[in-house]
């Protein structure tokens, strides 16, 4: 990290079906690569089960195979679904990851937004926030070593202590969309994860809730606060456009098809034409579009980009292009602007 602002690469690792999973496979790796040969400070993946449209390889055995590649990049899930897993199998498989990494795990979590995860793992509707937030509980006080005690339908622990542990203790960032999930990562965890998905517009108006709770709360300023955004960076505005479109105008659609919007805030709707779509949400276009877009974010308190630059069907070199211009043109900089006091609580 320089001057105080990171930033890194949120990688997609969703394929269609119909391509070949080794295949896809090495081109996420030749990103990382990339990723760390650029100096990136930082590399993420996410998580989902039973994705229609799209496969998606399971984080743990991916993130730990990317570790091998990361060097001194901090590796982050981003995020885990962690209502739907068991607590003690959670905690003691993310402490193996960030030994993995060397203690540079970022363990990043969320409520997740999909029934059909939740009916897969036989978890009805009432009840999801307690599960979540219990579980987050049993996670963090194994991980500090504490006594742990649960008497939960899903777990049961009788002042069991944690022998696995991570090296330090992994920042806990907490995606959250609905204005009361944004109070709620307030709370409980270490930072907000801020989401891609929502306008500019929204999520300022989001970081004013996200600060008041902290200071309602008695929690002390962010150390850090993370922005995922979607983009994608070419010598000309028209070019990365026609590149990026196709492929991010297909993600929305899944998202759509998914249900993704139905938990954003402020009647969002990802049934939309693609123009609709970008329009203050996506970062597309040349450098200077791109620090136009991102140097407001800088005022706000921000200082960890995460950039989503590469989407299934996209082809691997277009993706690399992008994270080679950002890296060169875009990084610096961020890296060289002065950060901002307001967002991250007080």
């Amino acid at each position: 990290m320089a001057d105080g602002c990171s930033a890194g690469i949120f990688l997609t690792h969703q394929r269609h079906p119909g391509k070949d999973a080794r295949a896809a496979l090495d081109e996420q790796l030749t990103l990382v690569r990339a990723t760390r040969d650029l100096g990136y400070d930082s590399v993420f993946a996410g998580q989902h089960h039973l994705a229609e449209s799209l496969a998606h390889i399971q984080p743990l055995p991916w993130l730990a195979r990317l570790a091998a590649e990361a060097g001194d990049m901090r590796v982050g899930i981003g995020i885990h679904l962690l209502a739907l897993h068991n607590p003690v199998d959670t905690a003691e498989n993310y402490a193996s990851l960030d030994i993995v990494c060397g203690g540079r795990l970022v363990f990043g979590v969320g409520l997740g937004y999909r029934d059909l995860e939740y009916d897969a793992f036989g978890i009805g509707r009432g009840g999801r926030v307690h599960r979540f937030e219990e579980n987050m509980r049993i996670v963090e006080a194994l991980w500090a070593g504490e006594e742990v005690h649960a008497d939960l339908p899903w777990c049961k622990l009788d002042g069991v202590r944690a022998t696995m542990r991570p090296v330090g203790t992994p920042p806990i960032w907490m995606a959250a969309n609905s204005d009361k999930a944004v109070r709620r990562a307030a709370r409980l965890s270490d930072t907000w994860m801020i989401n891609p998905h929502a306008t500019a517009a929204t999520v300022r108006r989001q970081l004013e809730i996200f600060a008041a709770e902290r200071a309602a709360g008695g929690r002390g300023p962010v150390t850090e606060l993370p922005l995922m955004r979607e983009i994608f960076c070419a010598p000309t505005r028209e070019k990365a456009v026609e590149l990026a479109s196709p492929h991010l105008a297909g993600k929305y659609s899944v998202y759509a098809d998914w249900g993704q919007d139905k938990v954003m805030p402020d009647k969002e709707s990802f049934r939309a034409a693609y123009d609709e779509l970008a329009d203050d949400r996506f970062v597309i276009g040349t450098p200077d579009d791109c620090l136009e877009a991102l140097l407001p974010w800088r005022e706000l308190g921000v200082d960890h980009f995460l950039f989503r630059t590469d989407w299934a069907g996209m082809p691997v070199t277009d993706a690399l292009s992008s994270i080679e211009l950002l890296a060169k043109e875009v990084v610096p900089a961020l890296r060289a602007s002065a950060p901002g006091a307001s967002a991250k609580g007080n």
